[in-house]
């Protein structure tokens, strides 16, 4: 492989032999995907023929609003909410656009969907543009949870801008520019903030709170484009919930730091109504957790039911390897493909051993030495 791209081959090749990069394929498509982070390249950086994609970059969370912002940012800053959904990239490759997952696999489902989520033609002005976009919804086939303010399928988010061969993201206005021109679907901009407008921006956050909405990602307004996140009271609940089936999968610092963001964000924004604050996060554990033991009564197991529609029944049929093989501890398994509507309808479940085998065992009597 040849690639047009800003990685030299003898860079590729170098993390190619340290095992940060390997060859993939995708049907025809074949290119170089990072697997981990080398040197300058970010993990989920892609080298096609026609050039790289680079990765998206971790984004530093915010816990401290108030002196974090003035330590972490530099002068005037942007503030976008943040959606709970998940990172793809969209780029042209080979002539159709396709959608690229934050570890930097192509994804079937949203490739499949990109004509209902966006208008594709802004490639043929612009056919090295990347678009960088957050996809949420409750018919996802990734995530439990879901923005309040979907409430069906799924929608895209344009929140950065990049072109292929550089990592550097595109300016603010520039973004902004080509969002008003293309119509594209984006997160909301809320405007450009100093590290004295606290208040205002607590106002917001305050504001995202109370409509269950996920935080903000603050962007500085500079050449070296730093940026920091900070999530909201709902959001770490929204975790705690979504998460209870892993409950003996996940570490215990996964639970425990949710909830010291959560009491840092009330502490912080001084919530008022503690007595519900302390129900929602006692419900948080609770309601999964009794719905799970009540589904296994019912069912004999503890599974998350998922939908999602798809316009190529194949794809769909590729998600589900994508996820059998991406699945690791959790089980995958397709219930339903078929037509609805102009769309194909896949459902299927991800099924939960280390619950189940823990409920089964507790709920058939055995007894326990704790």
């Amino acid at each position: 492989m040849t690639p047009k791209s800003a990685i030299d081959a003898e860079r590729i090749q170098r993390a190619m032999q340290s095992g940060k990069a390997t060859d993939a394929e995708n049907g025809d498509l074949h290119y170089v995907r990072f697997i981990h982070d080398f040197e300058d390249i970010a993990r989920g950086t892609l080298v096609f023929d026609e050039g790289t994609v680079y990765g998206y970059p971790p984004i530093g969370r915010l816990l401290a609003l108030q002196t974090g912002l003035a330590k972490q940012l530099s002068g005037p800053f942007w503030m976008e909410e943040k959606i709970d959904g998940f990172n793809i990239r969209v780029a042209r490759i080979q002539g159709s656009p396709i959608a690229l997952t934050r570890g930097g696999y192509v994804c079937p489902f949203v490739t499949d969907r990109l004509p209902d989520l966006l208008d594709t033609a802004i490639f043929d002005d612009q056919p090295d543009l990347v678009l960088c976009a957050e996809v949420a919804g409750p018919d996802n086939p990734y995530m439990e949870s879901a923005p309040p303010f979907i409430p069906e399928d799924v929608k895209l988010f344009v929140f950065d801008m990049m072109r292929r061969n550089s990592p550097r993201f595109l300016s603010q206005d520039e973004k902004i520019e080509l969002i008003r021109r293309y119509a594209l679907p984006s997160v909301e901009i809320f405007g450009r903030f100093d590290t004295g407008d606290v208040k205002r921006i607590s106002a917001i956050l305050k504001r995202l709170d109370e409509e269950e909405r996920e935080g903000a990602v603050f962007k500085e307004d500079s050449p070296r484009q730093r940026r920091t996140k900070h999530v909201t009271a709902s959001a770490n609940l929204s975790d705690i919930r979504t998460s209870v089936y892993s409950l003996l999968d996940l570490s215990p610092e996964y639970f425990t730091s949710r909830i010291l963001r959560l009491a840092l964000f009330a502490d912080e924004q001084e919530l008022e109504r503690s007595d519900d604050l302390n129900r929602r996060a006692g419900a948080a554990f609770l309601d999964g957790l009794r719905e799970a033991i009540r589904q296994h009564h019912r069912e004999g197991r503890v599974s998350h039911r998922f939908r999602c529609r798809f316009r190529n029944p194949e794809n769909a049929r590729y998600l589900i390897q994508y996820l059998k093989r991406a699945a690791g501890h959790v089980q995958v398994v397709q219930r339903e493909l078929k037509p609805d509507g102009e769309f194909w309808l896949l459902e299927f479940d991800r099924i939960y051993p280390s619950l189940n085998g823990l409920l089964s065992d507790w709920l058939a009597g055995k007894m326990v030495f704790d």
